[in-house]
């Protein structure tokens, strides 16, 4: 595939390189319990996208010296190249990619088809939790660049060179449905879309068969066709910023977009703030 940057990583390279002092392999999935723990690649260390990569406290993504202690923990270092994967079609490997990206990491990929390609093709797993030695990791200054807040939301509502794109459901979108009743975790007092939002569900970007990324020329055609160009700044959104970050990669990483920011606060902010106008 010829994607604008090559962040991807088969699996049959991975498998390859297990024991390669050069890769870094971490999963990230939806639930660690009955994924992780039951069994992952050889070396995986584990990174909880809840537990680990948001503050409870401030609701928000985890700062920079947080961020340094978690990668201090997973023994990984700044030349590491680090190869994510996980559950759910990597949906919350990409939303760890956005925050490598944001703290500066620059040599970290996804594994094509994450644990469902893996297992399609039934390749071993183990349950044997590495031993990791500790690094001292320092990161970069946050890229501020990649991300969306609300204030950048409200301001693109008039500018006509922006779209929005929400990756929610369907129902999400009409507002018929505040959050998928098989992920009840945060919710809106409204439910609807911001004005103007494109809806692309974050899934039609893989393929149903193995998780892996569709080829360009389609990826192309679902966006396109709904006004999400290279030309536009792009800012993506869902309900609490993860389905969001795994189409902000597939749109500057895959098809090479040039102003792509992910609104992490997304509609979990948006729908609870007053003021805010929505559409259903």
């Amino acid at each position: 595939m010829n994607y604008a940057q090559q962040v991807l990583v088969d699996t049959e390279t991975v498998a390859n390189n297990l024991n390669s002092k050069s890769f870094k392999v971490v999963e990230v999935d939806y639930d660690p319990e009955n994924a992780y723990r039951a069994g992952h690649l050889q070396g995986a260390s584990l990174i909880w996208w809840k537990r680990d990569i948001n503050d409870p406290i401030t609701r928000d993504i985890i700062s920079k010296s947080q961020f340094e202690d978690l990668l201090s923990r997973n023994g990984i270092t700044p030349q590491s190249e680090v190869i994510l994967y996980g559950d759910f079609n990597n949906w919350f490997a990409a939303f760890v990619f956005w925050i490598f990206k944001y703290y500066g990491h620059e040599n970290v990929k996804i594994m094509n088809g994450g644990r469902k390609k893996w297992e399609i093709e039934n390749r071993f797993y183990t349950k044997d939790e590495p031993q990791i030695p500790k690094t001292n990791y320092v990161a970069q200054p946050p890229n501020e660049g990649l991300r969306a807040y609300l204030f950048d939301v409200r301001r693109a509502l008039d500018k006509r060179d922006t779209v929005l794109v929400d990756v929610r459901s369907p129902k999400e979108f009409s507002g018929e449905i505040t959050a998928p009743a098989e992920y009840p975790m945060e919710h809106a007092q409204r439910g609807g879309h911001i004005p103007n939002a494109n809806n692309i569900p974050w899934a039609s970007a893989v393929n149903d068969t193995d998780g892996t990324f569709k080829s360009v020329e389609d990826l192309k055609k679902i966006y396109e066709t709904k006004g999400v160009t290279p030309d536009k700044d792009v800012i993506c959104y869902c309900r609490i910023g993860e389905r969001s970050s795994h189409t902000w990669f597939v749109l500057k990483y895959l098809l090479g977009y040039p102003q792509v920011r992910n609104y992490d606060g997304s509609w979990t902010e948006w729908g609870n703030m007053i003021g805010n106008p929505i559409e259903k």
